[in-house]
């Protein structure tokens, strides 16, 4: 559906909208709810957007239960994630329409709500052949697999790569991107039921930690040799016991903590094999960086071309984002969630 310019400036100009907004936690009662709020304006180098999906990721769970790494403060407009459509400009912004199909990454949250204000270099145009809502379901976690492979780490063809919670938003990713780039990829899982569709996505094995001890699964399956890679998010003990699969001078790339902090004796873990250890937040990554250029367009074009596949699991309307959160928070999502936010924007 087609737009009307006249119909995105109305848009823009309504003062209020609908949001999803996130209170203290640990405070009395419920601490978020879908609320009436004033409609941002954006600033110079900024636009407004008219959200039609909110992408849903893990760290929209941290925010609610107020242990995210980067924190924000509160009340919180949630959602990191977003697409939809151009309807306002702030000053001195240049290269982009109203009326443009945009997706973004908002540093500062705000996506779950109908405008949003995002800085101009962090939207990515989404292609004519790409809905609105794949759109919202492969910015955050797509680029971060890209990023974790091609970005902080070099991957290479014939590559043993280990990742942790492969059957999830991120891990799927990696699973298609490292078999793309020629690696051979190994996964697990906490959670029984989310191994097959990784292997479909190119994971060569896939090991279920509530059934066997995957350390001792992956020396079997790889014949005793040392993993160049693990990729994981989970920290705490499966982390520290990743260090024992290890080649000398291999890499471990975290981007999570799900089970907790790297243990305190990381230092002694890395000394003892020559170990590289890098740690991503996919926001201190410059957009306006050819790094980011890159993954922009192998992400997007391999999606385009079905090379790339993107698991979208769920889509709730604004007013179940409750249930969206407790699916997600349930762990037995294998893809992605999105909210739909206000379906006037259009595909």
């Amino acid at each position: 559906m087609l737009l009307e310019a006249s119909t995105l400036t109305e848009l823009a100009q309504r003062p209020t909208m609908r949001a999803v907004v996130l209170q203290p936690p640990g405070g009395e009662g419920e601490n978020m709810a879908v609320r009436e709020v004033a409609t941002p304006t954006p600033g110079p180098g900024e636009v407004l957007v008219g959200v039609a999906y909110g992408g849903f990721n893990f760290a929209d769970t941290m925010m609610r239960r107020g242990i995210y790494p980067h924190p924000k403060g509160y009340p919180l407009v949630a959602g990191i994630e977003l697409s939809g459509r151009v309807i306002a400009l702030g000053d001195g912004v240049t290269g982009v329409d109203v009326g443009d199909r945009v997706a973004a990454f908002s540093e500062d949250a705000g996506g779950f709500a109908q405008r949003c204000v995002v800085p101009v270099e962090r939207l990515v145009r989404v292609p004519d052949a790409m809905g609105l809502d794949v759109a919202a379901a492969f910015l955050i976690q797509g680029l971060t697999a890209w990023h974790l492979l091609h970005t902080v780490s070099t991957t290479r063809a014939g590559d043993v790569l280990l990742v942790h919670a492969i059957g999830g938003g991120v891990g799927l990713y990696l699973a298609q991107l490292g078999a793309l780039a020629g690696a051979r990829v190994i996964g697990t899982v906490g959670t029984r039921g989310k191994e097959q569709r990784a292997l479909e996505y190119g994971a060569a094995k896939v090991i279920n930690r509530e059934d066997e001890d995957f350390v001792a699964a992956v020396q079997a399956f790889t014949q005793g040799r040392g993993i160049d890679k693990v990729i994981d998010s989970t920290g705490g003990s499966i982390l520290d016991r990743s260090f024992d699969l290890m080649r000398n001078l291999g890499h471990v790339v975290s981007y999570g903590e799900a089970e907790g902090p790297p243990f305190a004796n990381l230092w002694q873990r890395l000394v003892s094999k020559s170990l590289t250890f890098t740690r991503l937040h996919i926001g201190h990554i410059d957009p306006r960086s050819a790094a980011w250029a890159a993954g922009v367009e192998a992400v997007t074009t391999a999606i385009v071309d079905g090379t790339l596949k993107v698991p979208i699991e769920g889509i709730y309307p604004l007013d179940e984002v409750h249930a969206m959160y407790a699916r997600l928070e349930s762990r037995q999502v294998a893809g992605k969630l999105l909210l739909r936010v206000d379906p006037s924007i259009g595909a």
